[in-house]
C-alpha cells in the first residue's frame, strides 16, 4: 500500500535556478497543457518518499516495469509479457525446510530506453535492487526489494527475480523503483554512506537530466515547490505524445486552485490532490461551467483517516481511541459536506476490494457510549467540561493536517465541536503539505492526531502502513508510512501470510482477521473513502474514458485535443 503521503522541499533542489515556465501558446493552438495540483512532491525519486503528489507528477516521465493500470489490471509497461504461473514465467521453487520461493522471469521491451537514448537493460534492474535492498537507502518499500534474493541477468533484456517467498503479487513491480545505472551508480559509488543517497541522487540534485526519465515526457524545467514542466521525450518508443509542454503547477490552497481554473490560468486540475468534493459538486451545478467542463466523481482506493500518536497519555488507552470514533457522526458528516458521495470507512479495506469484510466491526455515532468509555478510562469532566484524569492531565489533543485544504479544515471544525460534546478538547494546528508529509508524519512530530489519506493498489498488503517493518526510523532513513508506529505481532504475521497465499479464496479470511485486529486496536480513526473530483475541459481527450476509470497515473501519451 502506498500512502498519500502525499511534502518538504528537497534540500538539494534549492541549488537549481528558479525558472519561469515559458508562456503558453494562444489557447486556439491547444498544444500546451497546464495542470493544477494542491501538493508538491517532496522528492522526484521513484522509490523514495511515496506520496500521491510524486506518483502523479512523475508518471508523465516515468514508467515502472509492470503495475496495475488505470483499470486495475496488471500490465507490462517496460516489459513484453506479464509473468504468470500459467505462462511459465513464474514458478514456485522449494527452498527446503517446508519453505516455498519463486522465480519470476521478465523480458524488457526491446526498444525501451532512457530519455538520453541509453537502452534500459537488466543491469538497471540489478543495480536498482542492490540499492533498494539496503534499509539505509531510505526506499519507501524495502520489503519489495528484500523479498528478492538475487537478480539473475540472463542477458541485456532478460532477467529473473529469485524470491524468498511465494507471494501472490509477484508480478507487481510498481514499487520496484527502476533507476538508470549509467547515471545513478556513479552517485552511489561516490557516497561515504548510503544514508546520504537521497540528498545526492540526481533525481533531487539535477532532476532535469534527460536520462532519469523513461516515459512519454521528460522533465524540462522545475521550480521547487511551484511547478514542474514536462516536454516530449524524443527517445520514447511508444505512442507519440500530443502536447509540446505540460506544466504541473502547485497551488496548495484549494479555493485558489479553483479560482485559477475559473480564470483560465489552469486548463485542468488533477483528479487526485485537486478540488474538494464540495467544490466539484458546486461547480457541476453552474450552467456556464457545464458548457466548458465535463465532471466525473469516481470512487478510488483512497482512504481518508486520522493517524493517532499513542504516546499521548490519553491515546495510550484503547478505550479513549474507541470513544473518539464513537464520538463523531461520520454518516452526517459526509452527507452534509459531499452529498453522501464518500462512503464511510470502517477499516482501511475498501468495499471495492476482494478482501473487504462486510461484517467488520463498525462504530456508529454514540456519544453516550463514548462518555462511558472515557469515564472507565479515568477521564472525568472538569469544571469547564473538558475531561481530566487522576493525575490532573486534561484530555486535550492537537489535531494536524495539510493547511489550505478546505475539506479537511471543515472536517476539523466539525470534529472539534463533536468531540467537545464528549469532553475532549481539540486544538487545531495545521502546516503546509510539504512540511506535513516531509517531516511531521514520518518523524512523528504530531503529538496526537494527524489527518491524511492512503492510496493503494488493488489488494495491496499493508506492509508499509501497518507492519512493524513499515515504521519510519532513523535506521531506515525514515522510509515506510506506518506513521502511528503501530506494531502488533498478530498483524505482522497475517500480513506475511496473506502475501504468501496464492489462492485468492484462502486470502479472504486472512484479510478479515487483519480487519478485526485493526478495528479493535484502532491505530487510526477511519473516516471515509474518497471520491476523486474530475473537472476536465471538454477539449481535452484521453483523461476521461467512457466506461473506464479516469487516467490518473498512466496513459498520458494518449491525452490530446478533441
Amino acid at each position: 500500500m502506498k500512502s498519500v503521503v502525499t511534502q518538504t522541499f528537497v534540500a538539494a533542489a534549492i541549488l537549481l535556478p528558479l525558472l519561469t515556465p515559458a508562456p503558453a501558446l494562444a489557447q486556439g493552438a491547444k498544444d500546451t497543457l497546464t495542470i493544477g495540483m494542491s501538493q508538491y512532491p517532496p522528492s522526484l525519486h521513484p522509490g523514495i518518499e511515496p506520496t500521491v503528489a510524486k506518483t502523479y507528477a512523475i508518471r508523465f516521465g516515468y514508467r515502472p516495469i509492470s503495475a496495475y493500470n488505470d483499470n486495475r489490471k496488471m500490465e507490462c509497461f517496460l516489459c513484453t509479457e506479464v509473468p504468470t504461473i500459467a505462462n511459465g514465467r513464474a514458478k514456485t521453487v522449494d527452498l527446503g525446510g517446508g519453505k516455498k520461493g519463486m522465480t519470476v522471469k521478465f523480458t524488457l521491451h526491446p526498444q525501451a530506453q532512457w530519455g538520453d537514448g541509453t537502452p534500459i537493460t537488466s543491469k538497471d534492474v540489478a543495480f536498482s535492487w542492490s540499492v533498494g535492498v539496503k534499509p539505509e537507502s531510505g526506499f519507501a518499500r524495502p520489503d519489495v526489494f528484500q523479498r528478492i534474493t538475487k537478480v539473475e541477468t540472463v542477458d541485456a533484456k532478460n532477467f529473473v527475480l529469485h524470491m524468498n517467498k511465494a507471494e501472490y503479487d509477484f508480478a507487481d513491480l510498481v514499487d520496484f523503483a527502476l533507476l538508470p545505472a549509467h547515471l545513478e551508480e556513479p552517485v552511489v559509488k561516490g557516497l561515504a554512506t548510503l544514508g546520504d543517497y537521497n540528498k545526492n541522487t540526481l533525481y533531487n540534485r539535477t532532476p532535469t537530466t534527460a536520462g532519469l526519465w523513461n516515459g512519454p515526457y521528460k522533465l524540462a524545467q522545475i521550480q521547487s515547490g511551484a511547478f514542474l514542466v514536462f516536454e516530449p521525450n524524443p527517445n520514447w518508443w511508444g505512442q507519440k505524445p500530443y502536447f509540446k509542454r505540460i506544466t504541473v503547477k502547485t497551488i496548495e490552497n484549494t479555493a485558489t486552485l479553483e479560482a485559477n481554473l475559473r480564470s483560465g490560468d489552469l486548463d485542468y486540475i488533477s483528479g487526485v490532490l485537486g478540488l474538494s468534493m464540495d467544490q466539484g459538486l458546486a461547480m457541476a451545478k453552474e450552467p456556464a461551467l457545464q458548457q466548458k467542463f465535463d465532471f466525473e466523481f469516481p470512487l478510488g482506493l483512497v482512504y481518508e483517516h486520522i493517524d493517532l500518536n499513542r504516546n499521548h497519555p490519553g491515546l495510550k488507552d484503547k478505550r479513549v481511541r474507541h470513544a473518539l470514533l464513537l464520538g463523531i457522526d461520520r454518516e452526517t458528516l459526509v452527507k452534509q459536506l459531499v452529498d453522501g458521495k464518500f462512503p464511510v470507512a470502517h477499516s482501511w479495506v475498501n468495499p471495492l476490494e476482494p478482501g473487504y469484510d462486510a461484517n467488520v466491526t463498525k462504530y456508529p455515532f454514540d456519544p453516550a457510549r463514548a462518555k462511558t468509555l472515557l469515564d472507565q478510562a479515568g477521564f472525568k469532566p472538569g469544571a469547564d467540561g473538558i475531561r481530566v484524569n487522576g493525575a490532573g492531565q486534561r484530555l486535550s489533543l492537537e489535531y494536524m493536517t495539510t493547511a489550505g485544504n478546505k475539506m479537511r479544515e471543515l472536517i476539523q471544525q466539525v470534529l472539534q465541536n463533536q468531540w467537545k460534546q464528549i469532553g475532549v478538547e481539540v486544538v487545531i494546528k495545521n502546516v503546509p503539505a510539504r512540511t506535513f508529509f516531509g517531516e511531521t508524519l514520518k518523524k512523528q512530530q504530531f503529538t496526537a492526531l494527524a489527518q491524511l489519506a492512503w492510496s493503494s493498489n488493488p489488494e495491496s498488503p499493508p506492509t508499509s502502513t501497518l507492519a512493524t517493518a513499515g515504521i519510519p526510523t532513523a535506521a531506515n532513513n525514515y522510509a515506510g508510512a506506518n506513521y502511528p508506529q503501530f506494531s502488533h505481532p498478530g498483524m505482522d504475521k497475517l500480513i506475511d501470510e496473506v502475501q504468501r497465499e496464492l489462492d485468492p479464496a484462502k486470502r479472504k479470511p486472512l484479510w478479515h482477521e487483519m480487519q478485526k485486529i485493526y478495528t479493535d486496536e484502532l491505530p487510526v480513526l477511519p473516516l471515509y473513502f474518497r471520491t476523486d473530483v474530475y473537472v476536465v475541459p471538454k477539449w481535452l481527450s484521453g483523461v476521461l474514458k467512457p466506461g473506464q476509470l479516469p487516467s490518473n497515473y498512466f496513459g498520458q501519451e494518449s491525452w490530446g485535443v478533441r
